[in-house]
């Protein structure tokens, strides 16, 4: 749908578009109003645009025309005339994943109440991908990008590029400190907490299942991890800390390797949804009990908590507020306002049934 405005009012056209038969009959035009009323297209567009230079009774009889044919503004030729396209641009790692889906939902519908249409695009957790991605929205005349970062990016002269060139960007859920606005959640005190949880239901041997450690959200949850290690007086064992890449057979074969320690971890802290999944899988075929054997809290959504089993204990992120709050973010910057924001949205810490009661 799209938004035009005549006179004082504002008014929205559909396209409609039906068959008779074998004949698809074709949505009417600025032109096809024009030449049915005998008027030129240049009064025809200005009625439309609610400008002045045409008189109260052909303006109503112009837009009764345009509303009982179906017309609707052609977007790549307002784009053109107005330098403006209306859409903005959302990167993810992977949209199949619950998470990013459902930030993706919450950019969606705020871009849809401010009149934006969204473009989405998927890098497959690949650098090239995301570089590809971007590039063909540059080139699509996006007002805004807001995009997470793939694991593999170490490089962020393309995100730094968009900035040079008056492009708003905001980053999300795994956001570099390279001067451009983010939102992402408390990762060093969200994973603090829920290693003090497994130390003070009596863990000792806790391990970490993160991803590359070059992702600054994996680093802030090992450090958040390391500082309540430290507070405990709990000496930091490095073969308990596994830092390879974000999927589902990586996290299996890091827990397999934990459990053949011959001191295997009594508690996990799986930084992704992907390697918690792995890791109960990786226990439960392993014949051990969750959480007699071995705890596990992961970073996961409701849902994903309710269907595993058992119901794992998981640190709980406001999806739709990410979503809501980079929305706004980029609409600001597309608004004018070029301040560098960082937005933290608290997470919480939602215990279920994969960790022992204190």
């Amino acid at each position: 749908m799209y938004l035009c405005k005549v006179g004082t009012k504002t008014q929205y056209y559909y396209q409609v578009s039906y068959q008779t038969g074998d004949r698809t009959m074709k949505r009417i035009s600025q032109r096809d109003i024009a030449r049915k009323l005998g008027i030129n297209v240049s009064t025809v567009s200005r009625a439309l645009r609610g400008l002045d230079g045409v008189s109260p009774e052909l303006r109503k009889t112009i837009e009764q025309q345009a509303e009982e044919g179906g017309y609707k503004p052609n977007p790549f030729a307002v784009s053109l005339r107005y330098g403006t396209t209306r859409t903005i641009g959302i990167v993810v790692p992977d949209i199949s994943y619950n998470q990013n889906a459902h930030i993706v939902k919450a950019i969606e519908g705020e871009a849809r109440k401010a009149g934006y249409m969204s473009i989405i695009s998927d890098s497959n957790d690949r650098y090239k991908n995301e570089a590809d991605c971007l590039e063909l929205l540059v080139n699509m005349q996006v007002e805004g990008i807001i995009i997470c970062p793939s694991q593999e990016t170490t490089d962020f002269s393309h995100l730094l590029r968009l900035k040079q060139s008056h492009i708003p960007v905001v980053l999300f859920d795994r956001a570099p400190d390279v001067g451009i606005s983010s939102v992402i959640i408390n990762d060093v005190t969200s994973a603090r907490q829920a290693t003090n949880e497994l130390i003070e239901a009596g863990a000792r041997r806790i391990a970490f299942l993160g991803g590359p450690n070059q992702v600054k959200q994996i680093a802030d949850r090992k450090h958040g991890y390391l500082e309540a290690l430290r507070e405990h007086g709990i000496p930091v064992r490095t073969e308990l800390v596994k830092c390879h890449h974000i999927s589902f057979n990586s996290g299996l074969t890091d827990t397999m390797e934990l459990l053949s320690l011959p001191e295997p971890p009594d508690a996990i802290l799986a930084t992704h949804g992907l390697l918690g999944i792995s890791a109960l899988q990786a226990i439960t075929n392993s014949g051990l009990r969750i959480p007699d054997d071995i705890a596990i809290i992961a970073y996961m959504s409701d849902w994903v908590s309710e269907m595993s089993h058992p119901r794992t204990s998981f640190v709980k992120q406001n999806l739709t507020e990410i979503g809501t709050k980079a929305f706004r973010l980029l609409l600001d910057q597309i608004n004018g306002d070029d301040s560098v924001q960082h937005i933290v949205v608290t997470a919480r810490l939602e215990l279920r049934n994969s960790t022992k009661k204190r």
